[in-house]
């Protein structure tokens, strides 16, 4: 007799992107030659992965009492404070600001789900989005709708969010936009200035109509460059017609992916709604994990908050963005060459290469011992876990494939 609720079976046992990186390692355990560009983790150019001296000099020094407690429900207050300072620096939209802890930015993304959309509503983000997005609203009751991401030029096509989201609010009482920028996964998209103007304008506008919740992943925010932040201006005066919500992850930022610490920000200017949100959010802690990771929590607020681990973690991570820049400027100059299709790309883990058949491109691809990961309408390309001395065959491999699938 068969004890698993109907819609729990058949369910794959095993991420697809997991599975991937899986046949790499063990074709490349045989003594194939293999680049394994499917992986969203940081590796150097000898092929181990990325770490930060400084971040394990702070994990080293917290208190082993306080680390074996447990985290306060929402997180250390003094945690949740040097985030938002992270994520806001001196803009107005801190003081007017809430955070709980989370186990990295897929809890922020959990929470922000199952509090700021119904049962049944659809979140609605771009065309190409991270996969998870969809097994965590399909999880908790929610889907998702999206916009076409890329105009026929080849920038933001902010005509088709708006139509889109436009749409979605005569069909729904509420909406939760979600983006990914910048570096965009899987596509290495990055909003200019005008784009993020616009943005703004249109989520003022729809806000000024339903409630709009406007979540913003960001991930890979410590690797768009020295403008990586500029975001920011741009959305404060989004605060006062939408909830502006934040999604912040220790994984990619101090490339710390198993301490498994982030938060949910919510910017609320109202105090009396901001108190309930905030009350909101540690009840779905409380209804999940219970509390996050204490020596993570503990470790990476001395990173944000003591000046001399902050200066020299951040020089650790510039060393990591170099090396990954490298990649970049290799690949836009090999790609070009190749004539290959793909999004601006001026920096991230990852971008998207076109195709008419990405399995078909895929598959090709892994025959040559390069594994990359199809969705629909392009490959997903790992540059973060791909050295750079096998950029250039990478997309000579990837180059082939594409042109295979046209012939």
């Amino acid at each position: 007799m068969e004890s698993l609720i109907p819609e729990s079976r058949g369910r794959p046992g095993n991420d697809p992107i997991f599975a991937i990186n899986a046949e790499a390692q063990r074709r490349a355990a045989t003594g194939d030659r293999v680049v394994n560009a499917s992986l969203g983790a940081l590796m150097t150019d000898a092929g181990e992965l990325a770490v930060m001296p400084a971040v394990f000099e702070a994990f080293s020094t917290v208190d082993p009492a306080g680390a074996a407690a447990y985290a306060p429900i929402a997180g250390d207050v003094a945690f949740l404070s040097a985030v938002i300072d992270d994520v806001f620096g001196s803009s107005s939209l801190a003081a007017d600001s809430v955070a709980v802890a989370t186990p990295g930015g897929t809890g922020a993304i959990h929470h922000a789900i199952v509090n700021f959309l119904e049962s049944g509503d659809a979140l609605f983000t771009s065309s190409y989005f991270w996969s998870p997005y969809a097994i965590i609203a399909s999880h908790t009751g929610r889907r998702v709708e999206t916009f076409e991401m890329f105009a026929e030029s080849g920038r933001f096509d902010l005509a088709a969010f708006e139509s889109g989201l436009t749409e979605q609010l005569e069909r729904q009482d509420r909406a939760l936009v979600l983006f990914n920028f910048p570096c965009h996964n899987p596509t290495g998209y990055t909003l200019d200035d005008d784009e993020w103007e616009a943005v703004a304008d249109i989520l003022v506008r729809c806000g000024q109509r339903k409630p709009v919740a406007f979540l913003l992943d960001l991930a890979y925010a410590r690797y768009g460059g020295p403008d990586g932040n500029r975001w920011v201006q741009h959305v404060e005066r989004v605060a006062a017609t939408c909830t502006l919500l934040v999604a912040w992850t220790a994984s990619k930022t101090f490339a710390q992916y198993g301490a498994r610490v982030g938060a949910l920000i919510a910017t609320i200017p109202d105090e009396a709604q901001r108190q309930d949100v905030r009350n909101a959010l540690s009840y779905s802690c409380r209804g999940t994990w219970s509390n996050c990771n204490h020596l993570g929590i503990l470790a990476v607020t001395q990173l944000l908050t003591d000046p001399d681990l902050r200066e020299r973690s951040d020089e650790d991570r510039s060393e990591l963005v170099r090396v990954l820049d490298e990649r970049v400027r290799l690949f836009n100059a090999e790609a070009e060459a190749a004539g290959l299709s793909y999004p601006r790309y001026e920096g991230g883990f990852f971008v998207a290469v076109f195709t008419e058949d990405a399995n078909r491109t895929a598959a090709a691809c892994r025959e040559e011992g390069v594994f990359v990961v199809p969705m629909p309408g392009a490959v997903r390309v790992a540059l973060c876990s791909t050295g750079s001395k096998d950029v250039p065959h990478l997309v000579a491999v990837l180059a082939r494939a594409i042109q295979g699938v046209r012939a």
